[in-house]
């Protein structure tokens, strides 16, 4: 395994960051996780303003994009696989053991895992914690991700692959690492960025391919939508066949399924949408 750190490659062993890191101490860190296809990203550009927008809303130095690509193909092409997770990360680098950063610069590491496709069903539970829509990090994909290895670890006791967040006035967010939809009436709705969740890649593209809308929905809509279906970078679209307690036997329902078919179509014709 060969990783990028700091300006070049380096062997796995090699490749260390110092303990005194601020995306360790403190979680002062931004990333993006991007689906890497024969060695090919997706979307990398959208990835990549995306981690701009993160880093601005943070407060870290806007990241340099042409030295983040030659990162990704240098990272794709010294570790060959069919299907990968290529992982940005981008800290705040070396600082003191507290909140103030210091002033050594930001930290940029780029990994590749392997991975392979996810069913096109899954489960998912809700949690009884929320987000909190009017947060400093609402809409950035930070490192600081505690809350979501909580949640994740409590839907995986429950059988699930996901757990689904309210936010603070009751209405559906987000998972830990995925967009949600549902299908109301033969229609398509997710919860507006304002809910709180992160404005995700494949959620973007979804709505601009099916037609989606972004409503406000209650927690419980879960209860009763016709059908429910998540996003993500590796999921795609995937649909989901229980909620909690609820079977949903027929997923993918038409609808969803008639949208995990344009979006298999659409990225597939463009590498860079």
């Amino acid at each position: 395994m060969r990783i990028w750190l700091d300006g070049g490659l380096r062997d796995l062993e090699s490749a260390t960051v110092s303990v005194f890191d601020h995306g360790l101490t403190v979680g002062d860190g931004i990333f993006e996780t991007v689906k890497a296809t024969d060695g090919r990203p997706f979307a990398l550009t959208r990835h990549l303003d995306r981690l701009t927008r993160s880093a601005h809303g943070l407060g870290l130095p806007a990241p340099d994009h042409d030295e983040i690509r030659e990162a990704c193909a240098a990272v794709l092409e010294a570790n060959p696989m069919p299907l990968g997770r290529l992982r940005i990360t981008y800290t705040g680098g070396h600082g003191p053991l507290g909140s103030d950063r210091g002033e050594h610069g930001p930290t940029l590491v780029v990994a590749l895992g392997e991975t392979t496709r996810r069913p096109d069903t899954t489960a998912v539970i809700t949690v009884p914690w929320t987000r909190n829509e009017r947060g400093a990090l609402t809409g950035l994909k930070t490192t600081s991700y505690a809350e979501n290895v909580v949640a994740l670890a409590r839907a995986h006791e429950h059988g699930a692959s996901e757990a689904l967040f309210g936010n603070t006035v009751g209405q559906l967010c987000e998972g830990t690492g995925s967009n949600v939809f549902v299908v109301l009436n033969g229609e398509i709705h997710t919860p507006p960025v304002a809910s709180g969740c992160l404005p995700g890649i494949t959620r973007a593209l979804a709505i601009e391919w099916t037609g989606a809308r972004e409503t406000d929905l209650p927690l419980d809509v879960l209860r009763r939508a016709d059908e429910i279906f998540l996003t993500s970078t590796l999921r795609d679209i995937q649909a989901v066949h229980r909620a909690d307690d609820r079977e949903l036997p027929a997923a993918p329902g038409p609808v969803t399924a008639k949208a995990m078919q344009i979006f298999g179509e659409r990225s597939g014709d463009d590498l860079d949408p």
